[in-house]
Parts: C-alpha cells; sequence; structure tokens
C-alpha cells in the first residue's frame, strides 16, 4: 500500500505544514462552564491562551457557512429543528446555552480570530449530502483571509474537492478506526487518504498508536489527535502525533504549544 499511497497521495512540502506540528488546538474553541463550545466567546478564551482553535461548520439554509456542531439545535439551544432549516442571519440570533453569545457565521469568526492564533475548520457532511455546496461556502469565506488555517473533514470528498478547486487551502482527513482495525478497515483508510489527498490527517486519539497513522506521519504527513480530554490523553498525543486537539484536562496541563 505504501507505494500507492506516495503516488496516489503525495505527502505535502514541509515547510507548508509545518505550522501544524508542536501546537495545541482547542477543540471548539476553549470552552466549559459558562462558555459554550464553537462560540465566539470560546475562540475569544482561546486567543487569549495562545492556543490553536478547531471549530466545527456546517452549512445554514440560505447556503452559508456558520459554525456549529450538531445537525439539530436541541443540545446547545432552547430552540428546536435542523440546522439548515434556517437562514444565516435566523441562526445568528439564536443564543448559545444561557449565555449571549450566538450561533457566529463562519464569517464573523474568522475576522475575530484575524490570523492571531492557528485555526481547523472541520466541514461536517453526511453520506447523503452535497458537499460541494458547503466547500465552496468555506472556500469563499477564507478568500484573502491572512492567519494559518486548514480545513479537514471525515468525507473524503471534503479532502477531493479543495484539491481540485482550491490547491492552496491546505486540507486534512479525520479519521477513527473505531473497531475496524482489519484488512477491509486498513484498505478503506488507505483508499479515503488515496481520494482525499490530505495535507494532514487527523486521528482518533482513542485508536493511538495506530500503524497506519504511524505509517502516514513516517512519509511526511502529520498527524494530529482528538480528543485529547486528559493528562493520561496528553501523554500519548505527545508520545503518537504531532499535536492535540484538546479541551477540559488535556489543556489544562498545556500552554500555547506542546
Amino acid at each position: 500500500m505504501r507505494p500507492l499511497d506516495a503516488l496516489l497521495a503525495p505527502a505535502p512540502d514541509p515547510a507548508r505544514v509545518a505550522w501544524l506540528k508542536g501546537r495545541v488546538f482547542a477543540h471548539r474553541g476553549l470552552h466549559g462552564g459558562d462558555v459554550p463550545e464553537n462560540s465566539l466567546s470560546a475562540v475569544w478564551a482561546a486567543i487569549a491562551r495562545g492556543l490553536g482553535i478547531e471549530c466545527d461548520v456546517q452549512q445554514s439554509g440560505d447556503g452559508r457557512a456558520v459554525v456549529f456542531h450538531d445537525w439539530s439545535l436541541e443540545r446547545l439551544t432552547a430552540t428546536s429543528g435542523p440546522v439548515d432549516g434556517r437562514s444565516s442571519a435566523q441562526l445568528s440570533q439564536i443564543r448559545i446555552g444561557d449565555c449571549n453569545d450566538r450561533i457566529p457565521p463562519l464569517r464573523i469568526l474568522l475576522e475575530v480570530v484575524g490570523g492571531q492564533v492557528p485555526l481547523l475548520i472541520e466541514l461536517k457532511t453526511r453520506s447523503d449530502y452535497r458537499v460541494d455546496t458547503l466547500c465552496e461556502a468555506v472556500r469563499h469565506e477564507l478568500e484573502g483571509y491572512p492567519g494559518e488555517v486548514a480545513v479537514m473533514g471525515f468525507d473524503p470528498r471534503v479532502g477531493a474537492w479543495f484539491h481540485r478547486y482550491a490547491p492552496s487551502v491546505i486540507r486534512g482527513l479525520v479519521v477513527s478506526e473505531a473497531g475496524s482495525r482489519t484488512l477491509s478497515g486498513t484498505i478503506r483508510r488507505h483508499a479515503g487518504v488515496w481520494h482525499a489527498r490530505p495535507d494532514f490527517l487527523a486521528y482518533d486519539v482513542r485508536d493511538l498508536p495506530s500503524r497506519f497513522a504511524a505509517a502516514q506521519r513516517r512519509r511526511g504527513l502529520p498527524v494530529l489527535t482528538w480528543t485529547v480530554r486528559d493528562a493520561a490523553l496528553r501523554r500519548r498525543a505527545a508520545q503518537h502525533a504531532d499535536s492535540p486537539i484538546a479541551e477540559a484536562e488535556g489543556i489544562a496541563e498545556s500552554g500555547p504549544s506542546a
């Protein structure tokens, strides 16, 4: 498989992805307590600590990129229904949790970060979901962005789209082995890499150490790992990955960089 990896998904220029290494990325921003995930308050808190930021993005009903994790609104807001059932303007009026934060458009989050810290944007997709419209919405918002930023997704179609239509944007593939440490699972992971042609991997920390992740890392793909929630997982991440995507106690013992 390794010769095919090199042929079908060449490793990136090391200088291009060097900023992904040796960082701590706050998972959904630096949230907890009264600070909700994927909120501007969580963004400001991460910036204050000098942490990189990971956030989730999906599409509103009018085709704009908005920062929110769940497909529906119930868990994090007092409102119900699907996120894509409302316009970006309507979503921006919905409070998250019990604070004054509203669901932010990606455009506003980018303005707040403004290149102060590195940013990872995970595009949320489903198997029956057209990824091109979301990818285009994110690409549009990234035009002229001055900072270090990368996109990523579980769906290899995300990486494939950015490779074809926006190759200057650094792209990653999110990977979870999720009980599929079998030959067929390994083949699917290689096929995902060949399709996505990623510049890096974001790997489930529960799957580390992983022969697949280690092989990709050796050939030049940085490996980030999620979600690092405590000191034990921080140690695992330090041993088997280049940067943690962390929250809670996974951040408490860390500074701005690993």
